[in-house]
């Protein structure tokens, strides 16, 4: 098979959507969400996209992504308007419900129709959803598989478009045997695009599966932060991690925070003591029903919480348009998990700054990061004096995080409740937290 075609990104192109040869209502709703200037990714894959070729895009986080797929499927859409006009794969569910918002906000001087179809929602209203035979839908690969095999009279046997968001981390989460039976079912004469942040081994493979005759485009190295981007480290002693977190978050009250940690237990607990202690903070992690997840998000979206304590759920593609600061608690195992959290800041052309704990266990992995990024991180500032004054009230209110860990999990939040209130396997995401923190996989006794 040939290889995908270099789309180069160094010559002058065209600077406006109009120049890119985008139509009237696109324009119109354009210049409504206030895009003025297409993004590199978006000038580069654009004229591409609108000749009818695959595409593999290859940008950093935060670029422009979405709509450099959106635009030149809603172009076709006016062309040829039809239902089940497109299906976009995403690897979460929050990415999924902001690729749905963003293809009707730029579709809206068309009636385009979109349905996010993603696990933790009721089956039936999403049955119904699909009969309606919307134009767009936006699909976790799962519970799309789910659809395909158990909902009647649903299929994608008319789909024009299949666009592969975030490859990389749905790959990474093992969605590929579901991904390989999506494409089984789907027409072989179709338009795909495949859009990763990273381009691992397992997105070149898939690619070779799902893509014919495409053109690369490539506008970020193999990993980058954005120059607007201010990067420090904070060297402490692993049992101090928690004070030095409240005196870091008390010293940037007045920002929007991102707080990362690696497991779910981590997330809850913080947001607790966070919040004994006067921090309006929100915990977001794939243990929370949908509703909660939404409505977390929303909170610190529409700024009603500064601070999100989340784990990886949060790390990719979610567009939170103020967040001033991401702080990670547990440093990334990985480099390009670095990237994408701190990819959560100095967004669109805005200036940011994160902040790393690094305890004296994590001193390799700071190096690592350093090197990818090519880059020394600096030291931010402490105050001695005062993290010795906060250190009291953090014991007491871990102490109290404690209890009211226990406590949920005695009111049921375990997984008997789960079972009688019908939450299933579904309802809990498999947002690789477990994954992420390294946990080993149970495995079910007995028959399933």
């Amino acid at each position: 098979m040939p290889a995908p075609e270099e789309a180069s990104t160094s010559t002058a192109a065209p600077t406006t959507f109009k120049s890119l040869g985008l139509i009237d209502p696109l324009l119109e709703a354009i210049s409504q969400l206030n895009y003025t200037v297409p993004t590199e990714i978006q000038t580069a894959a654009l004229p591409h996209a609108l000749e009818g070729r695959d595409i593999i895009g290859v940008a950093s986080t935060g670029s422009g992504k979405t709509a450099a797929f959106a635009l030149p499927i809603l172009q076709k859409l006016w062309e040829d308007p039809k239902g089940l006009f497109a299906c976009v794969l995403a690897p979460t569910r929050e990415l999924a419900y902001q690729i749905s918002q963003q293809f009707e906000s730029l579709g809206s001087a068309m009636g385009v129709r979109c349905a996010t179809i993603v696990g933790g929602m009721d089956m039936m209203s999403q049955s119904v959803a699909l009969a309606k035979r919307p134009h767009i839908v936006v699909a976790t690969p799962g519970r799309l598989q789910d659809h395909l095999e158990n909902t009647k009279g649903f299929s994608l046997r008319s789909l024009q478009f299949l666009v592969l968001d975030e490859a990389d981390r749905l790959l990474d989460m093992d969605f590929g045997p579901i991904i390989d039976k999506i494409l089984k079912v789907i027409p072989q004469n179709r338009t795909t695009y495949l859009f990763s942040a990273t381009m691992t081994t397992k997105v070149a493979k898939l690619q070779r599966a799902s893509l014919s005759n495409p053109v690369r485009v490539e506008v970020s190295e193999k990993y980058s932060t954005v120059s607007t981007l201010l990067q420090y480290y904070l060297f402490i002693p692993l049992v101090q991690k928690d004070v030095n977190l409240i005196h870091l978050a008390n010293s940037l009250a007045q920002n929007s925070i991102i707080i990362f940690t690696r497991t779910v237990h981590d997330a809850q607990r913080l947001s607790i003591i966070l919040r004994t202690l006067g921090f309006p903070a929100v915990p977001l992690h794939g243990q929370l029903s949908q509703s909660a997840r939404l409505g977390a998000l929303g909170k610190f979206k529409s700024g009603g919480r500064r601070v999100l304590v989340a784990t990886d759920v949060a790390s990719r593609g979610l567009d939170i348009p103020h967040v001033d600061v991401v702080i990670n608690y547990d440093i990334p195992t990985h480099s390009k998990d670095y990237i994408h959290r701190v990819g959560r800041t100095a967004r669109a052309g805005r200036s940011g700054k994160s902040v790393t704990l690094v305890s004296q266990y994590d001193v390799e992995l700071l190096q690592r990061i350093e090197t990818v990024l090519g880059k020394k991180m600096e030291q931010w500032p402490t105050d001695a004096e005062e993290i010795a004054l906060l250190r009291e009230r953090v014991d007491e209110a871990s102490r109290v995080a404690v209890h009211e860990m226990k406590d949920q999990a005695r009111s049921g939040h375990g997984r008997k409740r789960a079972r009688e209130e019908g939450g299933g396997k579904d309802d809990r995401d498999r947002d690789d937290d477990t994954v992420e923190a390294g946990m080993p996989k149970k495995k079910s006794k007995g028959r399933r």
